[in-house]
């Protein structure tokens, strides 16, 4: 039997990675990386990440970075991709900073079917920051703003921003996934290339949700944070395509 070598992605760097134990952000990277090497795209590829623990990924995936501000990495990208459209531009944004301040800048460019590639990562919590409530914390989870459960009367209801954009023109492909599993994560790697190749199709907005597990935050364990996801979460936020208008 043949030895199977699993090699460093060449678009992925050999900067070790800095995230918690057990985050989902450095599986994603790499998942990001292998897709960009296999779609042979490297060379014209930008990304841009914003604030948050997404901001460091320029440390890791070996392509330009464009920077952004916090929550307007969509508008940086629909900048870059406007002026550059020969190039794949794609953005890497946590949901404390997409689903959030950025909540405006995500929308519309939905709405005006921005060809541009979205990884929205997904840990319900802002991350960087210390754990407080964002707005797809689940109703009763405990954070560092909400000690005694997120309330609905108090803080509003989780805010399922994929089904928003759904309803977006402009919107084509929208998936949800996550990366408790090799099984949703080989489902997370096909749907990030499918968001990849819509831009390249030239089709029109894609995005790929992404489920992560934030064990630190959370105050569990990285199996216990992907068994919550697994039982919990997805109460809320169902795995699945929500949106699917491509022709493939």
């Amino acid at each position: 039997m043949t030895k199977q070598v699993f090699k460093r992605p060449e678009a992925l760097k050999e900067n070790i990675f800095h995230y918690c134990p057990g985050c989902g952000h450095s599986i994603i990277h790499r998942l990001v990386a292998e897709v960009i090497d296999e779609l042979g795209i490297r060379d014209k590829t930008v990304a841009v990440p914003p604030v948050g623990c997404a901001v460091l990924a320029y440390n890791y995936i070996d392509v330009d970075m464009g920077e952004a501000p916090h929550g307007r990495a969509l508008a940086v990208a629909t900048g870059i991709k406007r002026a550059r459209p020969d190039l794949i531009v794609f953005t890497y944004q946590g949901d404390g900073d997409l689903a959030a301040i950025g909540t405006a800048e995500t929308i519309h460019a939905a709405n005006r079917g921005e060809r541009v590639s979205v990884i929205f990562v997904n840990n319900g919590v802002f991350g960087m920051t210390g754990g407080q409530m964002a707005p797809t914390t689940l109703l009763g989870q405990t954070t560092t703003t909400t000690p005694g459960g997120r309330s609905p009367l108090r803080d509003g209801f989780p805010l399922d921003l994929s089904q928003m954009l759904a309803v977006a023109g402009g919107s084509v492909y929208i998936e949800r996934t996550a990366v408790t599993s090799p099984k949703n994560i080989i489902k997370t790697k096909k749907a990030i290339k499918k968001a990849f190749q819509v831009q390249m199709d030239d089709l029109g907005f894609a995005l790929v949700e992404i489920l992560s597990q934030c064990p630190i935050n959370w105050k569990l364990s990285p199996v216990e944070a992907c068994r919550w996801i697994e039982e919990e979460v997805v109460k809320t936020y169902p795995l699945g395509v929500i949106k699917d208008i491509t022709v493939y």
